[in-house]
């Protein structure tokens, strides 16, 4: 059986609990031994290093120097980690290793809950394969990201609320290694009724199992 940790905290509004019990039941259907904690100190237990997947749903805060070395030795170590939305792309804003291990960094969301598309780029892989392209009601997510990122879905930016972004091409669904940890991320999900989309659920559920060593 694999195991994970989902460490859930931060801001409210993306209502970190109720995604980390979605995600936990998710993964436990998946038959991972799933621990949940409420404290990034749980990044700095030394036994992270044997686990087989590692999920923030934490957005900003702050991150201590000795959980942020033991968290990056463990996925430059093997362990993978995935999240989503602001739970992964948003957290630890002061934490540039952070930031250069997920690959990418949230800086803002025009017109904040709007209607747009998300375009699946490759479909021959396994974590958005059969999914295609689909409409999404949420916060649009402007990222400054890793240009080594695999990308597998992207948004364009009409610039109906941001005139200077019109036709940027952004990702939304990315995949990527550091060090010999996966690393998945999925910038979907403002909060959790957005599991209800299907698409969106089924990008999670695969990516997460992707990462996993």
């Amino acid at each position: 059986m694999k195991s994970a940790l989902i460490v859930w905290g931060g801001w409210s509004g993306h209502e970190p609990e109720q995604c980390a019990n979605i995600v936990r039941d998710m993964l436990a259907e998946e038959n991972f031994d799933v621990r949940v904690a409420d404290s990034t100190a749980a990044f700095a237990d030394p036994a992270i290093a044997d686990l087989n997947l590692i999920v923030p749903i934490i957005t900003q805060i702050k991150i201590e120097k000795d959980e942020l070395a033991n968290l990056s030795a463990a996925v430059k170590g093997g362990v993978g980690i995935g999240g989503f939305h602001g739970g992964m792309g948003d957290s630890f804003r002061e934490a540039v290793e952070y930031q250069f291990m997920v690959g990418g960094q949230w800086v803002a969301h025009p017109g904040n809950i709007i209607d747009y598309t998300v375009n699946i780029t490759r479909p021959d892989d396994p974590v958005v394969a059969g999914i295609g392209d689909f409409p999404y009601r949420s916060e649009q997510y402007y990222m400054h990201v890793d240009p080594l990122n695999e990308v597998l879905a992207t948004t364009t930016f009409t610039g109906e609320h941001a005139p200077w972004v019109a036709g940027a091409v952004m990702p939304v669904v990315w995949k990527k290694h550091y060090g010999k940890g996966r690393v998945f991320y999925s910038a979907l999900g403002h909060v959790a009724s957005e599991f209800n989309v299907p698409p969106m659920k089924e990008i999670v559920r695969r990516g997460l199992i992707w990462a996993a060593r």
